[in-house]
This record gives structure tokens, sequence and C-alpha cells, in this order.
């Protein structure tokens, strides 16, 4: 250090003391540029542990295309990437998730374990969420279960211009097993039954909008605590055996938006901000 103080001083024709400076002056830079190097290496250069898959979907717009019987595309040229274009959507998908209202759990029969007072009472409160937040609903789509279907039709009175289809892919079931493992939880049969039948339920209506859809489309999903556990697992490309580390109250609204990109985003999971505290309920 000794040195480099008399070179300076002798390089420089200033004193010791300046040089001293000038010494602390280069030193605070070379260490500002070498956390700038280490910041630029942690925000541009980081491997994510776990990588979004684009495609799944399957409706990446290349992915759409008829490859040529040659095998080779030239993506540089105008017809491909006109032909990307007409596969490429413009409008984004929005569901919003409902679970059914508070039900009879004594019942032996589907028929039997139909809603109960407040259950229809909360049902009727998330029908007048869904009429405030005034958005252009296009679809009102139901489980088959008694109690799903009951907590739609009391949705439908806010919404009479819409039709109530109704899905058996939407039941409630066992969709996979939970990690961490819940001994009491069912046989490994259910699951065997059960999980194909929700799988199928996500690809049927979790996918980005069709190239020619030209508006944003809102549809209302009436279904089950466990269906959209795992829907909201999947669309996130979370560990989906993590469902049931999440908890979802009667009623409650989960808001799911899949942009043209397929790029997935929860608005909103199990909101129940609509609900009066002493109307909630959770099983």
């Amino acid at each position: 250090m000794f040195k480099k103080i008399l070179s300076y001083t002798k390089k420089y024709g200033i004193g010791a003391a300046s040089a001293v400076a000038v010494l602390g002056v280069l030193y605070y830079e070379k260490q500002v540029k070498h956390t700038d190097i280490a910041y630029t290496s942690w925000t541009n250069n980081f491997e994510p542990s776990v990588k979004w898959i684009s495609n799944w979907d399957s409706r990446d717009p290349e992915s759409l295309l008829q490859a040529p019987k040659s095998g080779e595309i030239d993506k540089n040229t105008d017809d491909y990437k006109n032909l990307i274009k007409t596969k490429t959507p413009t409008a984004s998908r929005h569901l919003v998730l409902i679970r059914h209202g508070h039900y009879n759990t004594d019942g032996l029969m589907d028929l039997e374990r139909n809603l109960t007072k407040l259950g229809r009472e909360q049902a009727d409160i998330t029908g007048q969420r869904l009429k405030a937040l005034n958005k252009p609903y296009t679809e009102l789509i139901s489980s088959t279960m008694t109690r799903a279907m009951e907590t739609a039709e009391i949705i439908h009175q806010y919404f009479p211009l819409l039709d109530i289809e109704r899905n058996d892919l939407l039941r409630e079931g066992a969709p996979i097993p939970p990690e961490p493992p819940v001994g009491h939880w069912k046989p490994e049969f259910y699951f065997y039954r059960d999980g194909p039948r929700i799988e199928a339920a996500f690809r049927k209506y979790f996918h980005r909008a069709n190239p020619e859809q030209q508006e944003d489309s809102h549809q209302i999903i009436v279904c089950h605590a466990n269906v959209i556990r795992y829907f909201v697992c999947r669309a996130l490309q979370f560990p989906p055996e993590a469902w049931l580390r999440l908890s979802l109250a009667h009623a409650s609204l989960t808001f799911v938006t899949i942009r043209p990109s397929g790029r997935v985003s929860i608005r909103g999971l199990g909101d129940i901000g609509h609900m009066p505290v002493e109307k909630l309920s959770y099983s």
C-alpha cells in the first residue's frame, strides 16, 4: 500500500493525503462495479428451479401448425408468420370458480345432501356479488351434484339470460393423493376413479382462448372444493399433490385469468370479502 501511495504522489504530483483519497475512490468504484456484476447475474442469469411450461395446454400457435411432409419449416418466410398470426389468440379467458354453499352432510344419497338454509343464503350473497362486479359473463356451468346445481340455480336468478350448463366431470372427488399424506383420507381406489375425471375437467375448461374469439370471456363455474383446489395447483403449475394444503369457504370466489400467451394468474383465491362473518362456513 505504501508503494502505491508513493507512486501516486510522484505520478500526479500530489501529497500523500491526496494519494490516499484517490486510492479510496478507485477501491470504491471497483467494489460498486463488482456489486453491479453480481446483481446483474442474479437478476438476468438466475436459473429457476422450475420453469414455466408455455405450451401446457397444447395450444401454442406453433404447435397448432401441421408440419409439412418434408419436415422442414422456414420460420423466416412471410407465409409462416401469417400462419402463426391466424393461430394466435388475442382474447383472455376469465374463469370464476365458485364452491357450492353449505349443505346437509348427514345425507346418505346425493339428493339428500342439498343446501341448508345457510347454504342458500350464501349462494344468494355470492350471486349479488357477481352481479355487482358487472362483468359480461358468457357462461354459467355447474357440477351435476345437488348442492352445486342448487347453488348455480340461485346465482342464475341474477343472470336469467344465461343458460346453465351441467357437467359430470365437475363432480366432487379425490383428484390425487395429497402430499404430505393424510392418514384418514380416502382409500387409493377413489383417486384411481376420480383423478382422471377431474383432470379431464381441467383440460376441458382450462386453456387459452381460440384464435377466433374476439372478446374476453367470463365463465362462472360452480363446483367443489377439491376440484377447485386441484384446478388452481394445475393452472399455476404448482405440484398438484399440494391441493389439500389450500382451504376454501362455502360460496367463495376464485378468479383465474388465462392470457393469450398462455400465462395464468389468480386474481383472488377463495375470496369471501362479500360474505358477512356470521354467514361463513367451511365444512
